[in-house]
């Protein structure tokens, strides 16, 4: 969607918080004052932020610029004398994309963000925005009256799409890595990733834990983007579903929410835990068609599965969009999402149906991609969320869509990887693009269990079995160690793989099949190179007694049997990889689950035999 003509280049300078205040440099419409010093004052669609909120000499300078189209360039801080302190030529993301740039210890004066265009028009060569740097650390904030944080500025494009840059930066690595972290708060106080650490000047990030599970993540990331740039927040109470369709009631903001005379960092860290304790699963996967929830679904294009973007799966996952990478060179396109486990550590993942499971069946509920609903001012000066159809004809936003909801489950990925690589793929490196998904899912299984064994070996005991469904979804010691969910997946994962060379054979047109090849010849040929990448492929995890032990990938899929009933932490970690019995491989175990576990376990068996969630979970 084009947004030009609802845009003119525009300053939005922050009512001020105590001494400090919030710099957004913008084009959105809506803005307060007019920019000086800009060129190309039509210019539409570019926000700029520096951080901190009010910068001073001697404080690193940081500056996010970002636009909604797919400008070329190189983006400059200029120094007060004129020299260029720091350059950036690489643009990241798409759509939004964007530049960062960062100086070390500015001095005083007056900067200049400056991106020079390449094949530029000749009348608009360089978009130019200015920061004031101060030269002392401006007076600290006080404590909020009536409200967590003070609300100075407004959702729309501009801060949506610095709101996607910024979760595009925090989580960024190269495609080949596969990051984790044991709690969102190693990310968060990461400066080279978390370009708002610190933005208040208050030291607010020194001692802020962030342990989130799935469903919290993509609310705390939201709140804290919001409690650091003055934008409105809220959440839900919502069902669990299970047995029907979640239903959301009661929404509160952070004007619910009192922030007492304990400052705002403060404030910020107890209302967090506050949200934790108030959202779940059920949130994500409310009907598409609801108006009153936190999310709403867009339509599958490139240009809507923005950074920021949650997946909530059907039976209660939730992931963030994070990157998406085009398909290039031969290679598949890509999207990266982040998620939190249950014992709190968070990872990035690609997008593929092992991962992102999706099945259409309105009595659990809409899962899919969706964005968080606008929250805006109401007449009574409190805030309320737009419905779908304000959304729909809203120029800032504009992608409500129930597409998702109109999908069967093979109709959902085939569209997906439309999206994803719209060109036709070579399915050789296609299906190879598949194992490495599965070998990125079983090596982050590989860090679940070791915690599992940690916990073994804590002497804390046995982590108490739920019963039914419930073993999907409690807490304690089973929530964090256990894997049935995990383990779930995984088995869906491991059919992917072993049935891609079907897939191809199904779909032939959506790949670059040989000249001169029929379907079966391809099929043969991938079937082959399944074979040979699963046996090469290979990891290792820790024993019982500390030694270490190897498998392939092969192992994994010839053991998806065992995988049924591997998900106990109080098993020791040989069974919980499918350990033979009486193998060189089970003889360190020590450890079996109690028979009273054991004989749940055979009677849940089916729910992973079937790849059937159980209803209520």
């Amino acid at each position: 969607m084009s947004f030009a003509r609802f845009f003119r280049v525009t300053r939005y300078l922050a009512a001020p918080l105590a001494a400090a205040s919030a710099l957004i440099l913008t084009s959105a419409a809506g803005s307060q004052a007019t920019t000086a010093g800009s060129t190309c004052a039509d210019t539409p669609d570019i926000a700029v932020l520096p951080a901190p909120a009010t910068p001073w000499k001697g404080a690193p300078l940081r500056v996010l610029f970002t636009s909604e189209h797919p400008l070329e360039g190189e983006l400059s801080l200029v120094a007060p004398d004129g020299s260029v302190a720091a350059r950036s030529h690489e643009r990241h993301g798409g759509p939004p994309y964007f530049w960062f740039a960062e100086v070390a210890s500015p001095g005083a004066g007056t900067w200049h963000v400056t991106l020079t265009r390449t094949r530029a028009s000749g009348d608009c060569p360089s978009i130019t925005r200015e920061i004031a740097v101060h030269d002392s650390e401006p007076a600290k904030p006080g404590p909020s009256a009536g409200s967590v944080w003070p609300v100075r500025q407004a959702w729309n494009r501009a801060t949506e799409n610095l709101y996607s840059a910024w979760v595009e930066k925090l989580f960024d690595a190269p495609l080949d890595q596969e990051p984790s972290w044991r709690a969102l708060h190693e990310v968060i106080r990461d400066k080279s990733r978390n370009m708002l650490f610190n933005y208040l000047g208050l030291r607010e990030d020194d001692a802020l834990v962030m342990r989130p599970d799935c469903a919290d993540m993509p609310y705390f990331l939201r709140a804290y983007f919001a409690f650091k740039m003055g934008l409105p927040f809220g959440y839900a109470n919502c069902s669990r579903g299970g047995n029907s369709v979640p239903k959301c009631y009661n929404f509160s903001t952070m004007l619910n929410a009192s922030a007492g005379q304990q400052g705002l960092a403060q404030s910020f860290a107890q209302y967090l835990r506050t949200v934790g304790d108030g959202v779940q699963s059920g949130n994500g996967r409310t009907s598409a068609n609801d108006d009153n929830t936190d999310f709403y679904p867009v339509a599958l294009k490139q240009d809507t599965l923005r950074p920021g973007t949650i997946y909530a799966d059907p039976y209660g996952h939730v992931l963030m969009l994070v990157r998406r990478v085009s398909q290039e060179g031969g290679s598949a396109g890509v999207f990266l999402a982040a998620d939190a486990e249950p014992d709190g550590t968070v990872s990035r993942k690609r997008f593929w149906r092992g991962t992102f499971l999706f099945t259409h069946n309105p009595s659990i509920g809409g899962p899919g991609f969706k964005r968080f609903r606008p929250i805006v001012r109401d007449t009574n000066g409190g805030f309320r969320r737009l419905t779908n159809a304000e959304i729909a004809r809203n120029p800032q936003y504009g992608d409500f869509s129930l597409e998702q909801a109109k999908l069967g489950t093979d109709a959902f990925y085939d569209r997906m990887d439309d999206v994803m690589s719209p060109s036709a793929l070579d399915p050789v490196r296609a299906m190879q693009e598949a194992i490495t998904s599965l070998e990125e899912q079983v090596r982050t299984r590989v860090t679940a269990v070791e915690l599992g064994r940690k916990f073994q070996n804590s002497g804390k005991g046995n982590a108490a079995m739920p019963d039914g469904a419930a073993i999907f979804a409690t807490s304690g010691a089973w929530e964090d160690f256990s894997t049935p969910a995990r383990d779930f997946r995984l088995l869906i994962a491991i059919d992917v793989v072993r049935g891609f060379p079907e897939r191809v054979a199904r779909r032939p047109e959506r790949y670059a099949m040989p000249p001169g090849k029929s379907v079966a010849d391809v099929k043969a040929e991938l079937e082959n190179v399944l074979a040979s990448e699963l046996a090469t492929r290979k990891f290792t995890y820790i024993r019982t007694d500390g030694s270490s032990w190897t498998l392939s990938l092969k192992d994994v899929i010839d053991r998806a049997g065992q995988f049924e009933m591997a998900y106990n932490p109080n098993d020791c970690v040989e069974l919980r990889w499918g350990a033979a019995e009486n193998s060189q491989e089970a003889a360190t175990c020590r450890r079996h689950a109690a028979q009273e576990q054991r004989g749940k376990m055979i009677k849940y068996r089916t729910w992973f035999r079937e790849r059937q969630w159980p209803v209520g979970a």
